[in-house]
């Protein structure tokens, strides 16, 4: 599978109304975007991936990312099979294994050696009557080790919460054939004070996970800049402002070597479908 140009990761089309959100994929789609991507932090992610493929005709629809302490790998092999048997090869498997934090909470202990268990957990899946090919899974991936084994044992890497330079940086790690699709988080304001409102909150409570807190430190922030989340730890991650800001950052990602960049739009609600800043970027995009 290749993939290409701009999609959206939201957390609306996989955790909100299934009629609102086969309606806004559907737009989503008529309006250019190449993916859709879904989050999986528990419950049914099959049931929302076929929700948006039933609502779809051409676009992609990924999970961004499949938490493997959460599915049984037959049943991910079956479920995957199932819809595209129904709705045809627009399905791309991420797989991630999440964050001791968010695992040990319900089972004390249960997150160890994230390496070696996404590495069982793809042999698992290999070892199935009808295994979700290689090229039709990528891997959330920050650490050098997470992507080697990304451009091994699947298509490639979805990274999350990431700057261009990273990247780069990745897309050196991977080499020149695996797919690199990384998410961007974007706030369309110009007005700093009113993106640091929707915003700093949101990414604190990701620097409080150790995998990304430690990729930040790694690409060069200070503890400081995460424990502040100062601005020029928000700026890197988060692109805000006008419509040509928010494209300039995503051709920064694509001139680094992404082959795709997924926007995930923060808005002052977050339970709300940013449909009229999907639109705008679309229209941008054109």
């Amino acid at each position: 599978m290749q993939l290409a140009g701009v999609g959206v990761w939201s957390s609306q089309l996989r955790y909100g109304d299934p009629a609102a959100s086969a309606e806004a994929a559907a737009e989503l789609e008529e309006l250019g975007y190449t993916a859709l991507w879904i989050p999986d932090v528990g419950g049914p992610v099959f049931d929302s991936v076929g929700n948006l493929l039933q609502a779809t005709k051409q676009v992609v629809i990924a999970t961004g990312i499949l938490n493997l302490w959460m599915h049984e790998p037959a049943d991910v092999s079956t479920n995957y099979n199932k819809l595209v048997t129904e709705h045809g090869d627009r399905i791309l498997l991420g797989i991630g294994v999440s964050h001791a934090p968010l695992i040990d909470a319900g089972e004390p202990g249960r997150y160890s050696k994230p390496l070696a268990a996404t590495r069982a957990y793809l042999e698992a899946i290999d070892a199935t009557e009808q295994p979700v090919p290689v090229e039709r899974r990528v891997l959330a991936a920050l650490g050098p080790k997470m992507l080697q084994l990304s451009a091994t044992r699947a298509n490639g890497s979805h990274p999350y919460l990431v700057t261009p330079e990273f990247t780069a940086q990745a897309r050196a790690a991977l080499g020149d054939g695996p797919l690199l699709l990384p998410e961007q988080t974007v706030i369309l304001t110009t007005d700093r004070d009113e993106a640091r409102a929707i915003g700093a909150d949101w990414l604190r409570s990701y620097f409080g996970l150790p995998n990304y807190a430690n990729n930040i430190l790694r690409s060069g922030f200070t503890q400081e800049d995460i424990d502040t989340v100062s601005d020029r730890v928000f700026d890197a991650i988060i692109a805000w402002g006008d419509e040509e800001a928010i494209l300039r950052r995503v051709r920064e990602h694509h001139a680094a070597g992404a082959n795709h960049v997924c926007i995930q739009v923060l808005d002052a609600d977050p339970r709300a479908y940013p449909r009229e800043q999907w639109r705008r970027l679309a229209a941008a995009l054109a």
